[in-house]
């Protein structure tokens, strides 16, 4: 029962938000680009939620990592070891082949 209180809480939340910032984008809209842009026209609220949903897509996308991915990213990187660090660099690096000018040089490298 909690679940779904909650649940209902946070999307009355989110179409609350998203209502609010469709007005804002079309206030925002109205103010300034019919004065700035020649045959601009002001839009309505649909018009500025599609705009809102469209911005979202191109500029933020949705990736549905929350509020602070990168905040609990750099808490998981604190709370690794060295040696756990290194591994992972390791991992997210290319490796060196025999092509490369680093590997035919011996002295370079991570190891010196």
């Amino acid at each position: 029962m909690r679940f779904r209180r909650k649940f209902f809480a946070k999307a009355l939340l989110l179409l609350l938000i998203i209502a609010l910032l469709g007005g804002i984008v079309m206030r925002l809209w109205n103010w300034i680009i019919p004065g700035l842009v020649v045959g601009a026209q002001a839009i309505d609220y649909p018009h500025a939620i599609g705009l809102l949903m469209l911005c979202r897509i191109l500029f933020g996308g949705f990736r549905g990592h929350g509020g602070c991915y990168k905040a609990r990213q750099w808490r998981h990187w604190q709370q690794m070891t060295q040696q756990e660090r290194e591994r992972f660099l390791n991992m997210a690096t290319p490796k060196a082949t025999s092509n490369s000018p680093s590997a035919s040089r011996p002295g370079e490298g991570a190891g010196t």
